[in-house]
């Protein structure tokens, strides 16, 4: 009878069959990083919490179990939605986290409204997922919720700052006063918010903006393989920066291109490619100098959690965490305190539980606002600036970053350098 009873309790706490199980569907685009990156940080949490007991919801623990849908979604709105509606109807899911490219995001998050599921938001950034449909029309889209990116207009705000510290570095290295900034954005809902925000600062002048010339813009398809066009036209045009606004596969042949031509004109903003740790291979070595905005850096101890993330994701999966993977990691992880807080899967009560959020993951501190939307700024979420030098990821933002009485900086931050190429053909 003692053996028995041990026997049940280790099926019910080591995720036996007599255990009561959370099928959490992971969605997204599983034939590229971004969604391979969702599924492995998921992964990870789920490992680590199964390992732990499951998760106690009222005086039952639960296995969690991950559902992989792959949506397509680079390619296809229609077929996004319609993996979605397959894994609520024929695969039984709980729950969903993920989710990649803003415009499938927008037809995802409809289906899930429609069967009340509660869906968390982990790679998609435009504001209007969230803004204006939880705020104007809560009882439908009360489900959704986002923990990263931020949003677009506040990933304008960071990746402009990075902009800014390469402008002060054309100033201080070049001695040229109004730098011409080149805006290359994929063709994208999501960037189109970045792409306004951005020429209207740039051309601002102090304290509000750059005091900079817009030397053009450029849109690329998401998917595009070549932007030898798009380069030597911002090249004719004299730029000696380019602001990037890249999150698809576009993002490899763009640092391809650029270093093979040595364009003369330092790259910054946003390359999701770029925060990859194979980012030189994929590169042919052509990549190196590229700065973009990312959520993690090697060796830049953001929280606590964030060192022991890498760590394990590393040796778990032998690549360096995109933002796909930390966001996957800490939404299984507040889905999982939220169910313990609210006793229940009935759904309701989760979003309930869910909007009391206040957790601290690798990335930073994750506190919803009104909108489900997570929050941006110091002691929250901001993501960090890292440049590809001497061979590996290195942060350079934030470092002595001062809002208000507040300074905001990490070990292990240095400053940015311009490519040698580029100082060389503008030093004067």
């Amino acid at each position: 009878m003692v053996r028995m009873a041990a026997l049940v309790l280790g099926l019910v706490l080591g995720g036996g069959s007599l255990a009561q199980v959370l099928r959490i569907g992971v969605v997204g685009p599983m034939a590229f990083v971004q969604g391979e990156h969702t599924w492995y940080g998921a992964t990870l949490a789920a490992e680590e919490l199964n390992r732990a007991g499951g998760v106690l919801v009222g005086n039952q623990r639960y296995r969690i179990e991950l559902v992989r849908v792959d949506t397509n979604e680079m390619t296809s709105v229609t077929d996004a939605a319609t993996a979605v509606e397959r894994a609520i109807t024929a695969q039984r899911v709980d729950f969903l986290i993920g989710g990649f490219r803003s415009e499938a995001v927008l037809a995802m998050t409809e289906v899930a409204a429609d069967y009340k599921k509660p869906f968390i938001i982990t790679g998609a950034a435009l504001d209007g997922i969230l803004a204006g449909r939880v705020d104007r029309n809560y009882e439908r889209f009360k489900y959704l919720f986002r923990v990263s990116p931020t949003k677009s207009s506040d990933l304008a705000r960071t990746s402009l700052l990075l902009l800014g510290e390469v402008i002060q570095a054309v100033r201080r290295d070049l001695r040229i006063e109004r730098p011409k900034v080149a805006i290359l954005a994929e063709r994208a809902a999501w960037a189109d918010p970045l792409v306004e925000t951005a020429s209207r600062l740039i051309a601002a002048p102090p304290p509000q903006g750059y005091g900079a010339e817009v030397a053009g813009t450029w849109r690329p398809s998401a998917t595009a393989t070549d932007v030898t066009p798009e380069l030597t036209a911002i090249q004719r045009a004299g730029a000696q920066v380019i602001f990037t606004v890249l999150s698809g596969p576009v993002g490899v042949p763009f640092g391809r291109d650029w270093g093979r031509l040595k364009i003369p004109a330092a790259a910054v903003g946003i390359n999701v490619e770029a925060q990859q740790e194979t980012w030189l291979k994929a590169t042919d070595n052509l990549g190196a100098y590229v700065a973009t905005l990312n959520t993690l850096a090697p060796a830049v101890a953001i929280t606590p959690k964030t060192i022991p993330f890498i760590t394990n994701f590393q040796a778990r999966f032998k690549q360096f965490p995109i933002y796909t993977a930390s966001g996957a990691y800490g939404a299984l992880y507040i889905l999982a305190e939220a169910l313990n807080r609210a006793g229940t899967t009935a759904a309701d009560a989760v979003v309930r539980a869910l909007e009391a959020t206040d957790y601290t993951g690798p990335a930073g501190r994750i506190v919803f606002d009104k909108t489900h939307d997570v929050t941006w700024g110091p002691g929250y979420t901001t993501g960090l600036g890292v440049q590809w030098v001497e061979g590996r990821m290195q942060a350079f933002w934030p470092r002595n970053w001062r809002v208000g009485d507040r300074v905001v900086s990490y070990a292990g931050v240095r400053p940015y350098q311009l490519p040698p190429w580029v100082v060389e053909a503008w030093r004067r």
